[in-house]
């Protein structure tokens, strides 16, 4: 099931962090059914394997003032690496775009994308995202509501 050799204690610390990375360790080790010590030392395996990768905090759109949440599906002109790596590029400097995806099918890469309103959504996708050179198509699709949100592996 799993390519890194986990055991039962791992998968309930990977479960427990997911859902709460603030969660002390002195309660993760508790909820894991270990000692604090031994806890620590797993959680920093996990960490050195970079099967952790990091920690971050939710943060609300909304309440932010980031109303509007957007996926492009971008097709490129051509595939070459270049142009893929090129493109790649581009969306690392693009704030508005906070997750991308080379993909196969229908488009070369999904672009998940969070902005104040629909005006900074379409100036982002007309004078920014088009206008790339490699672009050759862009659709849009808006979000009405998020109906579910868990953490992005399950475990």
């Amino acid at each position: 099931m799993f390519r890194a050799e986990l055991d039962a204690i791992d998968i309930r610390i990977l479960r427990e962090l997911q859902a709460d990375g603030r969660i002390t360790n002195v309660e993760l080790a508790s909820r894991a059914g270990i000692s604090a010590p031994p806890c620590l030392r797993r959680v920093r395996r996990l960490e050195d394997t970079g099967i952790i990768e990091g920690y971050r905090a939710v943060l609300n759109g909304p309440k932010l003032g980031m109303d509007l949440t957007g996926f492009c599906m971008v097709g490129l002109k051509h595939q070459s690496e270049a142009n893929l790596k090129s493109f790649s590029a581009a969306t690392a400097k693009w704030p508005l775009v906070r997750q991308a995806w080379m993909v196969s099918g229908e488009s070369d890469f999904l672009l998940h994308c969070v902005a104040e309103n629909l005006t900074v959504f379409q100036d982002f996708v007309i004078e920014q995202l088009a206008a790339d050179e490699n672009v050759d198509t862009v659709r849009t699709m808006l979000t009405i509501r998020q109906v579910k949100k868990v953490g992005l592996i399950e475990i």
